[in-house]
């Protein structure tokens, strides 16, 4: 999930395991321990030269269990070191810090793991990505109340039992919802089943998640042999059923998708994806299609895409800009998730 939302989880994993001894020194270790595994996005690039190599190391090993063991007892030590000396020595344990960066780090990947974006958290031995798809990458009603338990926190002394207190609200309600989403996520499932069978869809497979923000507007899209059918439902929709299902080619056959590195785009996309030809001559436009447009009856306002190329004998995408999006399709997105009549 986004970073505000991991500092937070990482922050109450801190306060758990070392708030009663050291306070808010607890929170903001916890934070860090939070964010190291996202630290993947600089290291990537730092590895490697190509960004489709360098988007497919994110949520790649530093992602994992096994990361989630050593880095604990890696930063865990480290700050075992820094921390205890002069007259704090004593006051915490080698076994408290590996504890705090073991449930700040492992907590990460677990959590990322319910949105669409997926998490290989059995890397290095497998590079599968588990992707429940229950929740956005960022969802303002799972972060807020825990981002205001936690707020709390700081303005309580180390000593008082209610630090304690407000951390278990946030980490209970927060949960709560999580678990809502996955309830939601079968319940929909259902619904987008029932739309395609009543369009005489036949796809082959099909994935739903949320769209960004929020719980209630849902996206799915099927595949069949040639072609992606996509279509929203929101659970303010009157209808039992998703009615209106937009079709599009693939066009993999624009660029063929043998090449190493387009097969690695193709896996960081689950498959589903398209290409359009964009005007400059040998780039095209890769649509990753896990992820829905803002414009629900146009596919091309899709945030998630990017412009493909081939140089120096190997396929390479521009880096991700993520674009602000035109304020007419985020109009028509918002009306989409008030439901239809």
């Amino acid at each position: 999930m986004d970073s505000l939302t991991q500092i937070i989880l990482g922050a109450a994993c801190g306060e758990i395991v070392l708030g009663k001894k050291i306070g808010n020194k607890a929170l903001l270790f916890g934070a860090i321990g939070g964010t190291i595994p996202d630290l993947d996005v600089f290291i990537g690039k730092l590895l490697y030269n190509n960004e489709i190599q360098a988007m497919a190391f994110h949520r790649g090993f530093m992602h994992s269990i096994f990361f989630s063991i050593l880095g604990a007892f890696l930063f865990g030590w480290l700050s075992y070191q820094l921390y205890n000396t002069g007259v704090r020595k004593e006051t915490t344990t080698l076994k408290n810090w590996i504890l705090l960066f073991f449930w700040a780090i492992f907590t990460h990947p677990i959590l990322d793991s319910f949105t669409p974006y997926g998490t290989q958290l059995f890397a290095p031995i497998t590079n599968y990505r588990i992707a429940f798809n229950t929740i956005s990458v960022a969802d303002p009603l799972y972060t807020l109340p825990f981002l205001i338990c936690m707020i709390a926190v700081l303005f309580i002394k180390r000593t008082s039992t209610k630090r304690m207190q407000w951390t278990k609200a946030g980490i209970y309600i927060s949960s709560c919802y999580l678990i809502f989403t996955i309830g939601n996520k079968i319940f929909i499932n259902t619904v987008f089943k029932k739309s395609y069978e009543k369009a005489n869809i036949n796809y082959n497979r099909f994935t739903a998640q949320p769209t960004i923000l929020n719980n209630i507007l849902w996206y799915a899209v099927a595949e069949t042999e040639n072609e992606y059918h996509f279509t929203f439902y929101s659970l303010l929709d009157k209808s039992e059923t998703a009615n209106n299902i937009i079709t599009i080619h693939k066009n993999h056959n624009l660029i063929g998708m043998t090449a190493p590195n387009l097969q690695t785009l193709s896996w960081f996309s689950n498959g589903y994806f398209n290409i359009y030809k964009r005007d400059k001559t040998g780039t095209y436009k890769y649509v990753d299609l896990r992820y829905p447009p803002l414009n629900p009856d146009d596919v091309k306002t899709s945030v998630f895409n990017f412009t493909v190329f081939h140089k120096n004998n190997e396929w390479d995408i521009l880096p991700f800009m993520g674009k602000a999006p035109k304020k007419e399709d985020f109009k028509l997105f918002l009306a989409r998730i008030k439901g239809i009549n």
